[in-house]
């Protein structure tokens, strides 16, 4: 016993000397690599086809900013698409997630145009799924107008077991992650809120697509964002690519020569036609759908929360106070939606307020995560009983919700609306992970007639065939699903296979509700 203790306490001592060792080595790394810093450009009157648009706008409302609700999965890529293309300065890209599939391609093509016009790009990504796409990332950061930069990245990036072993060695830094979605056009035109790029946020996926939620913004907003921007560009824990990775030679003339291969192929003829009927960005500039806003703010947490610090800043509190003043209704979207025992009380206490408290989430058949699912599972009982209304989205989508067939849809939209004035659209989700270990952002805005553009996509997301509505029976959960005729009710999860609810089950038994 005395010989397996000592063992033990030697390899708890190596392995603290290790962690602090490759801690030390990462901090001297990341110092050294770090990229000069770079700012947003400044704007002018009529240099480029964004300013042309976009400043007449702006002197007919000073002093406020435009946004329009992006809840159409089309429009959503088609702004990206179109700003990209009409940019004649500058694009300041920031994501979670591009993933390397169609739709990522078609606008890393458009990116790529860009900047073949002589368009500036930054291209700021988080480490967590870029890793593995080193060689096209670096074929476009070879290009001289664009440079791309990662968020908390490994040092290694030749295969699984060095990104294990770094996990392994600096477990705290490595998981905190940076979760903002921001697309910044000539600094003229901003798109925030909850989608990566990737197909399943566009419409584009076979299997399943996400019901998701953006807001495409001109005016001061536009500046708040390219602020958050920088502040994240020029931060601590962003190294550029070119420190960790280069590109093989000729890998940007190979880009250059087959990039445009998703618009050629066949795959793409109905989609670019379906595209092309969207409403797109020339109707939003031209101010048809643009809500035009006094009270807006786009707000994020600092780029310090990658080290763990400035947590006095740190945006949860920013939309606690925000959803702290409901008198009358609060409805909250998010699809990751772990309480844990506070926030089970602060909107149970709300209930107890008199405020009409909602909650939308996904159903363990349409949740990605099933381990958020297992996090966030035990407290439906107490939030039921606490006077709490639940709503589950269900798994099936429309027959005609993708291009390609997909009749799968899962729930993304983050976003939650106080009585009916108030509204908040962003990456955050109501979940440990976003409260305390990744970087999140957003748009607050006070306003009658956006917040109920809001509300409609809530509505339509709650529709009986759309959501189970969870109650108490005997202190038993039941889902009421209106998806069939006749109606029916499940008295377990719904459309959810015994694999999954054993697995949610299991991990909402583990000790690790802090990571979910």
């Amino acid at each position: 016993m005395r010989k397996w203790l000592r063992r033990l306490g030697i390899a708890v001592v190596l392995m603290a000397v290790a962690s602090a060792t490759a801690l030390y080595s990462y901090g001297r790394f990341a110092e050294a690599a770090r990229g000069p810093a770079s700012h947003a450009l400044p704007t002018a009157a009529d240099a480029t086809a964004l300013d042309r648009a976009v400043a007449p706008l702006l002197r007919a409302h000073p002093g406020r900013s435009g946004m329009a609700l992006l809840a159409d999965n089309l429009d959503a890529f088609t702004v990206r698409a179109a700003s990209a293309r009409a940019a004649g300065r500058s694009l300041d890209l920031q994501y979670y997630i591009w993933n390397h599939d169609f739709t990522g391609n078609l606008l890393g093509y458009e990116v790529l145009r860009a900047a073949d016009r002589g368009v500036r790009v930054r291209l700021l990504l988080d480490d967590m799924t870029a890793h593995g796409k080193d060689s096209h990332l670096a074929a476009l950061d070879a290009h001289p107008n664009i440079e791309v930069r990662l968020f908390n990245p490994s040092r290694s990036r030749a295969g699984v077991l060095g990104r294990a072993s770094e996990m392994l060695l600096r477990p705290v830094a490595m998981n905190r992650r940076m979760h903002n979605k921001a697309w910044i056009a000539d600094g003229r035109v901003a798109v925030v809120g909850g989608r990566n790029v990737g197909d399943e946020y566009f419409d584009a996926a076979a299997q399943t697509n996400f019901l998701d939620l953006d807001a495409v913004l001109v005016g001061p907003a536009v500046g708040q964002t390219s602020a958050i921007f920088d502040d994240f560009w020029n931060s601590a824990s962003v190294i550029p690519l070119a420190a960790l990775s280069g590109a093989e030679e000729g890998a940007l003339a190979r880009l250059r020569a087959h990039g445009d291969a998703g618009y050629r192929s066949t795959r793409a003829a109905d989609y670019v036609a379906r595209l092309r009927s969207s409403p797109g960005l020339p109707a939003l500039v031209g101010g048809n759908a643009l809500h035009w806003l006094d009270e807006v703010g786009v707000y994020s947490d600092p780029a310090a929360k990658g080290q763990g610090e400035g947590k006095a800043q740190w945006l949860v509190h920013r939309l606690g106070r925000a959803m702290g003043l409901a008198k009358r209704e609060l409805r909250v979207i998010s699809p990751y939606f772990v309480p844990g025992e506070e926030g089970t009380r602060w909107l149970v206490g709300k209930r107890a307020q008199g405020v009409d408290v909602s909650v939308l989430t996904n159903s363990l058949a349409a949740n990605d995560v099933m381990a958020v699912h297992g996090g966030y599972a035990p407290y439906r009982v107490p939030l039921l009983e606490g006077g709490v209304t639940l709503y589950e989205l269900m798994p099936h989508g429309r027959q005609d919700s993708s291009l390609f067939g997909s009749s799968g849809a899962s729930l993304h939209t983050k976003a939650f609306a106080v009585d009916a004035e108030r509204g908040f659209i962003g990456s955050f989700n109501l979940d440990p992970r976003s409260v305390n270990l990744n970087t999140e952002m957003g748009i607050l805005f006070r306003d009658r007639a956006a917040t109920a553009a809001l509300l409609r996509s809530y509505e339509a997301k709650i529709a009986p065939d759309k959501s189970y509505r969870i109650r108490l029976l005997d202190g038993e959960l039941r889902w009421d699903d209106a998806s069939v005729a006749p109606p029916r009710t499940w008295d377990r999860e719904p459309e959810a296979s015994a694999w999954r609810r054993w697995t949610a089950r299991a991990v909402g038994w583990l000790p690790i509700e802090s990571q979910l």
